[in-house]
């Protein structure tokens, strides 16, 4: 299997970890002797996911309260997956080898078979990745492959780096409030220290998930030669994780709600949740532009 894959478009160079986790392991703005990450600057060689540029989410995105939830009269149990953390988190593609399924010189899509287990349905993820001189598009698709229906939700997880100057530019309407665990309390207006409608990004203390999202967020920062915006039109779930020390954030287009799997199977739909059918996918495009200044 391929260790890695480059992929060049214009001033803008994107290389992939296949192995690790399906991973982003870097974006980066090259202009002569310029080299700037567009996403957070890549480890040479990446061998942990957790150090990645961006990983894929599928096909759960965040955390399952307990490691548990019902579907169908069935129990689901799911052990931790990350350590330090008490509950099973972001799927299992994150953590698994993923295949070359086709490469181009700016273009790549990867696959992941999982064969079943402790998440007891068979699916197939797959990414594609396509850089143009001013922007990467990018989808994750999940397509149940098993005999009976499934749940399934999709997400991706960029981070980027910042400063006390680095602002954000979206709209979200509402917050969930989390406890010491990072799950869900309350469903709030975002207001307050949750308003990121337009504000700095960086060193917020914030790891929260919001709703009503416009489906676009636009990074920028005085030092950057370039703005960003991260854009999902069909998706309204958005997770934000801005540790207290500054340094870097998590913008994260997610289809469903932290912890939806865990409330009732009837509140699924509100909450973002899918269930496919047997052979039935879905999918979440997502675009990062990057816009010169």
């Amino acid at each position: 299997m391929t260790q890695s894959l480059l992929l060049t478009a214009g001033l803008l160079e994107l290389e992939l970890a296949p192995k690790v986790g399906g991973a982003v392991a870097g974006f980066t703005y090259v202009d002569a002797d310029l080299r700037i990450p567009v996403l957070r600057a890549p480890q040479h060689p990446l061998t942990n996911v957790l150090d990645a540029a961006s990983f894929p989410l599928v096909p759960y995105v965040n955390r399952i309260r307990g490691g548990a939830f019902d579907f169908r009269g069935r129990r689901i149990a799911l052990a931790p997956n990350m350590p330090g953390d008490p509950s099973p988190l972001h799927g299992q593609g994150w953590l698994a080898a993923w295949a070359v399924e086709a490469t181009a010189p700016a273009s790549a899509t990867l696959r992941y078979d999982h064969p079943g287990g402790e998440w007891p349905w068979t699916y197939r993820a797959r990414q594609h990745f396509a850089l143009t001189e001013d922007r990467l598009d990018t989808w994750i698709a999940c397509r149940n492959t098993s005999d009976e229906p499934m749940p399934c939700g999709l997400g991706i997880h960029p981070y980027f780096h910042c400063s006390g100057r680095t602002r954000i530019r979206t709209g979200v309407s509402h917050v969930w409030t989390v406890d010491e665990h990072v799950l869900p309390i309350a469903r709030e207006p975002a207001v307050g220290r949750y308003a990121i409608a337009d504000a700095p990004v960086c060193g917020r203390d914030l790891d929260n998930g919001f709703d009503g999202w416009s489906g676009s967020a636009v990074f920028s920062d005085p030092d950057w030669p370039f703005e960003i915006e991260l854009s999902a039109p069909d998706v309204t779930y958005f997770q934000l994780y801005s540790p207290s020390e500054g340094g870097i954030f998590v913008a994260e287009p997610v289809t469903h709600a932290n912890d939806a799997l865990s409330a009732p199977e009837a509140q699924w739909p509100e909450l973002g949740i899918r269930i496919l059918d047997p052979g039935e996918e879905m999918r979440l495009d997502a675009r990062i532009a990057v816009r010169r200044k």
